[in-house]
């Protein structure tokens, strides 16, 4: 059984899309990532699959819940980690997930056997007994991931489990989501608009832009489909750009190209060795070069290859669904009343010790 299936599952705020009818599966035991530039959709994404969002259309089900009609379920079944910091600092590392186990009703002796092994896991045994306002940063990450795997979810959630962390921190986190994953064998669904993360961890990416799942497979099968290297040329006159893409319709080393506003990006075989070539040939257009750059094959030359844009350009140009300003994110907020704390579902508080 997959652990996460999904189907034609959407989102509206007033008149935008924020998630437009996206359809995939999370394999049981898999790291799978949602990867896109900020704004695109992902956590928007997530909150509906952990049931804090209600879609507007589509279904999906978490451990064979369905998202709808079975969501105390899907709650106890899943952990999450959200981009916000939400641990008590005045209480020690091992006060904290005690209060976690404490809130899905584990037993004293259920309890402490989880935050003895949580804390191996997340290698702060001997910071137990530490304030959580002493522990650095990368710490503290670590703490939250380990409380939400103290109930022994069937899938996690990681929403950018790594932002505002430094680079050693990050490379720590990272070896520590490697280690949870392959020791517990519990599904993770992953969101970062980090590139390197996302090649590092992931056994399959989705790449999300504007809403919208626009590539999905392995990071090597995802990177491979490029053909080569990309070169981008800034170029003087954004006139210049049809002259260029005649010439470059010639060229039979051109894998492929795209162009925006007075950049053309091209992907072509042996980058390194046909930069003059791809000079000479702007020069038989009449045409200016500023800068080049060469990239070598990653994610983002996917993400650039399928929109037409690099994650930053993106995230510049206005277009992407919830930007963190304005009517969509407001509604975002006002609409997410079904935190896991609601009523109705959520986990109980084991009381007789």
């Amino acid at each position: 059984m997959s652990a996460i299936t999904v189907e034609q599952l959407t989102k509206e705020f007033g008149d935008v899309t924020a998630v437009d009818e996206l359809s995939f599966t999370v394999e049981s035991g898999e790291l799978f990532g949602l990867l896109g530039p900020n704004g695109a959709g992902k956590s928007t994404l997530i909150k509906m699959l952990v049931t804090l969002l209600r879609p507007t259309a589509g279904t999906a089900t978490v451990n064979g819940h369905d998202i709808h009609d079975e969501r105390s379920a899907v709650r106890d079944s899943l952990g999450i980690v959200f981009q916000e910091p939400a641990l008590d600092e005045e209480l020690t590392g091992a006060e904290n997930l005690a209060l976690h186990g404490r809130l899905y009703g584990q037993r004293t002796d259920e309890r402490n056997r989880r935050i003895d092994e949580v804390l191996e896991l997340i290698d702060l045994e001997d910071e137990r007994d530490e304030l959580v306002e002493h522990y650095s940063g990368g710490m503290k990450r670590r703490l939250e991931i380990g409380r939400g795997l103290m109930h022994e979810p069937s899938v996690l959630f990681l929403d950018e489990p790594t932002v505002g962390l430094d680079a050693r921190a990050r490379r720590d986190t990272w070896e520590y989501i490697q280690k949870m994953n392959a020791q517990s064998g519990i599904s993770i669904v992953l969101t970062t608009h980090y590139i390197e993360e996302a090649e590092q961890l992931c056994d399959r990416v989705a790449i999300v832009d504007d809403g919208d799942i626009v590539a999905l497979d392995s990071p090597a099968e995802l990177k491979s489909s490029l053909g080569g290297d990309v070169v981008t040329l800034d170029l003087e006159s954004d006139d210049s750009i049809p002259r260029l893409c005649d010439h470059l319709e010639t060229a039979s080393w051109v894998t492929d190209y795209t162009t925006a506003a007075g950049t053309a990006h091209v992907t072509l075989t042996r980058g390194e060795s046909r930069i003059a070539e791809l000079v000479h040939l702007a020069d038989d257009a009449d045409v200016r070069i500023t800068s080049i750059d060469l990239h070598r094959p990653n994610l983002e030359s996917v993400f650039l290859s399928v929109t037409g844009r690099t994650f930053d350009e993106r995230e510049g140009d206005g277009a992407v669904a919830g930007t963190g300003t304005g009517k969509y994110e407001g509604e975002q907020h006002t609409a997410s009343t079904d935190s896991p704390c609601h009523n109705d579902a959520a986990p109980s508080v084991e009381r007789q010790q």
